[in-house]
């Protein structure tokens, strides 16, 4: 078996990359997409074919798929970049490595996605069979043009598509979790943050990977305690701000997903079930 991951290179995929390395049993083998060879040089030291070139390349994209079995697409443009660039990077790139997977007989696709899919909360936890309402300034086209690439992956006869949709990601040494402050500040002291730690997002990722007879199947993926505005200040050392206590959470339940679907049919069980249970162990 032979397994194509990527964009290898950002906080999820550096991450990722290893892991699936390490777990690989005799006759698995990964091959990695990456824009700069310097950056792949780690992973072919560790026995991983190395591809070159751009995900929006159809040469390259060709190369990538030959004679793959299965495609975890961990590609994502988010957080300040144009809008146009997150349709192009989130969506097209994704549908055209779809089909490019698609036509080289390529039999598994697992589509990297996010919870920010939903967008506005229900009143209460998330399920995936919630529709997509995504909506709001804050992360630009990143969660509608994932949701369009869901749907238009999924659409795709013939080829199996599964979509693990990730949480806020933190731990061994991402900053993302000191970066959480450029929102939390200005959020009400109650609000939520469903986390998920690196080492439960690979976790998953390759149950949702291995598992038979899940196409079209879609997974939540977080851990078991969304933390407040008050605890992100708290586990990076900062002073809360006193004007978090005078606001008012305008959607108690935003981004916050059920993972039941994932711990019956796949048996995920996080590592890490808090960021607390992470700081205690070390691995943030």
């Amino acid at each position: 078996m032979l397994t194509l991951v990527t964009v290898t290179t950002g906080q999820v995929g550096r991450r990722f990359v290893p892991r699936l390395l390490a777990q690989s049993r005799p006759g698995e083998d990964v091959r990695v997409l990456v824009r700069d060879a310097s950056r792949g040089e780690p992973f072919a030291e560790r026995g991983a074919q190395v591809v070159v070139g751009d995900l929006r390349d159809p040469e390259t994209l060709g190369k990538a798929v030959a004679g793959v079995d299965a495609v975890i697409n961990i590609a994502a443009s988010f957080r300040g970049v144009p809008d146009e660039e997150a349709w192009a990077v989130n969506r097209d790139a994704a549908v055209e490595l779809g089909c490019a997977a698609l036509a080289a007989g390529v039999g598994r696709f697992v589509q990297v996605s996010t919870g920010l899919v939903y967008g506005r909360g229900r009143g209460r936890p998330l399920t995936e069979d919630d529709e997509s309402r995504p909506g709001g300034t804050m992360w630009g086209a990143y969660p509608e043009s994932k949701a369009q690439a869901e749907r238009e992956l999924l659409a795709m006869e013939g080829l199996d598509v599964r979509i693990g949709r990730l949480p806020f990601v933190y731990g061994e040494g991402d900053p993302h979790l000191a970066q959480s402050l450029m929102w939390a500040g200005d959020w009400a002291a109650t609000q939520r943050l469903h986390m998920g730690h690196h080492a439960d997002v690979a976790q998953a990722l390759l149950r949702i990977l291995h598992a038979p007879g899940i196409a079209g199947r879609i997974y939540n993926i977080g851990d078991d305690a969304p933390v407040t505005a008050v605890e992100l200040h708290q586990l990076n050392g900062v002073e809360v701000p006193a004007e978090l206590y005078e606001r008012t959470d305008p959607d108690p339940f935003f981004q916050l997903t059920s993972t039941d679907r994932i711990r019956r049919e796949l048996g995920y069980r996080p590592l890490y079930p808090s960021v607390y249970a992470a700081r205690d162990a070390g691995a943030l």
